[in-house]
C-alpha cells in the first residue's frame, strides 16, 4: 500500500517535471522529494523518472503508473469531498472567475440564481487572464472558469454561450470591405498566433494548421494578449479569426470584422479540474445551466473534455 506523501510526490512530481517546483507545491524540501521518489522507485523495481542535470522526464513505467494512479486519487478526492459536502449541505465559499468581458453577464446571471438557491454559501467572483486562466484552477485559486470550449484536460458543463466566428482584418487589408468570407482564405494570409501559455486544442480551434480542404496556413506573429494580437491585426501583420462579440467588446477603427460563413460557432461554458467536483460546484453548474435556459439533462460531462496534452503538461499551459 502506498503511503499518501508517495503518491502526492509522485504525481506531482510528474506534473511539473521539476524538482524545486515540486517540493515547493508539497511545502517540503527538494531532498525529501528525491528521498520519496527513490524509495518509491525501490517499491516498484525500476526507474519512474530519467534525470539529468538539465531535465527531468518520466519514464514508460513512470508514466504508465501516473495515467494509473491519477484518476484513482481524484476518485478518493471527489468522494471525500462529496461526504462533506454531503454532511453539511450547500455551505462555504465557491471562487468563480470569467475570461473574456463579454462572458461575465453570464456568469453574473448563474452567480444570482445559485445564491438564491444556496444563500448559505458565498460567491467570489474574479476575472483572469490568458496568461493565469488554467494555473489559477489547478492551483487552487479558483474553483471554476467560464471561458472557451475546448479547454484541454478539464470537466467541462454545457455550452452556455455560442456566437458565430469573423474574421477580424485591418481596415485597409483588401478582405475588409467583402461581406462575408470562407475558412480558405486562411491560407492565403498569415494568421496571428496565440501566446505560448495557450493549449494545443484550443489553437487547432481558433488557428487551425490547414483549412478545411486541407491547404495550410500560414502562421503569423505571436500576441501576449488578446489586445496585443489586434493590434498586430490593425498592423497588418496578420489575419485572426475570433468570436463576432469581439465587434461590440473591442470595436477598433483599425480592424474590420467580417463573417465567416462555414465555420462552426465557438461556445462557452464551464470548466473546472475534475479531482475538484465538490457538490457546490455541480450545483453551481446546474444553476449556470438554468441560468442561461439549458436543458438541465445536458448539464454535467465530468469526463476530460478535449483532453489533448499528455499527463505531463505543465500547469502553465492554457485554453482559454
Amino acid at each position: 500500500m502506498l503511503e499518501r506523501l508517495e503518491i502526492e510526490t509522485f504525481l506531482t512530481l510528474a506534473e511539473e517535471l521539476h524538482f524545486g517546483r515540486t517540493a515547493e507545491r508539497l511545502l517540503i524540501t527538494t531532498g525529501r522529494v528525491s528521498q520519496v521518489v527513490k524509495t518509491l522507485e525501490r517499491r516498484v523495481g525500476g526507474l519512474l523518472f530519467e534525470r539529468t542535470s538539465r531535465s527531468v522526464r518520466l519514464t514508460p513505467i513512470g508514466r504508465q503508473l501516473a495515467d494509473d494512479l491519477a484518476p484513482l486519487v481524484a476518485g478518493i478526492d471527489a468522494a471525500v469531498r462529496r461526504a462533506a459536502d454531503a454532511s453539511r449541505g450547500i455551505t462555504g465559499e465557491l471562487r468563480v472567475a470569467f475570461l473574456g468581458e463579454w462572458t461575465a453577464p453570464a456568469l453574473l446571471r448563474a452567480v444570482a440564481l445559485f445564491g438564491e438557491r444556496h444563500p448559505d454559501c458565498r460567491v467570489d467572483v474574479r476575472e483572469v487572464q490568458l496568461s493565469n486562466s488554467r494555473a489559477s484552477l489547478v492551483d487552487g485559486s479558483i474553483d471554476v472558469l467560464l471561458a472557451s470550449f475546448p479547454f484541454d484536460g478539464m470537466a467541462c458543463g454545457p455550452a452556455l454561450l455560442r456566437e458565430e466566428r469573423v474574421l477580424a482584418v485591418a481596415a485597409g487589408h483588401p478582405l475588409a470591405g467583402e461581406e462575408r468570407l470562407s475558412l480558405e482564405v486562411l491560407a492565403d494570409h498569415p494568421v496571428v498566433q496565440y501566446p505560448a501559455v495557450t493549449s494545443a486544442g484550443f489553437k487547432r480551434d481558433r488557428t487551425p494548421d490547414h483549412t478545411p480542404s486541407g491547404r495550410p496556413v500560414p502562421k503569423g506573429p505571436v500576441g501576449g494578449s488578446f489586445s496585443e494580437m489586434l493590434t498586430l491585426v490593425a498592423m497588418g501583420r496578420g489575419v485572426l479569426p475570433v468570436g463576432e462579440h469581439s465587434r461590440q467588446y473591442y470595436p477598433r477603427p483599425d480592424i474590420a470584422y467580417v463573417p465567416l460563413h462555414d465555420a462552426r460557432p465557438i461556445e462557452r461554458g464551464l470548466v473546472w479540474r475534475e479531482s475538484n467536483t465538490t457538490e457546490r460546484l455541480r450545483e453551481f453548474v446546474r444553476a449556470a445551466s438554468d441560468a442561461a435556459g439549458s436543458s438541465p439533462a445536458a448539464g454535467f460531462s465530468h469526463a476530460r473534455a478535449y483532453r489533448s496534452d499528455p499527463p505531463t503538461a505543465s500547469p502553465g499551459r492554457l485554453g482559454a
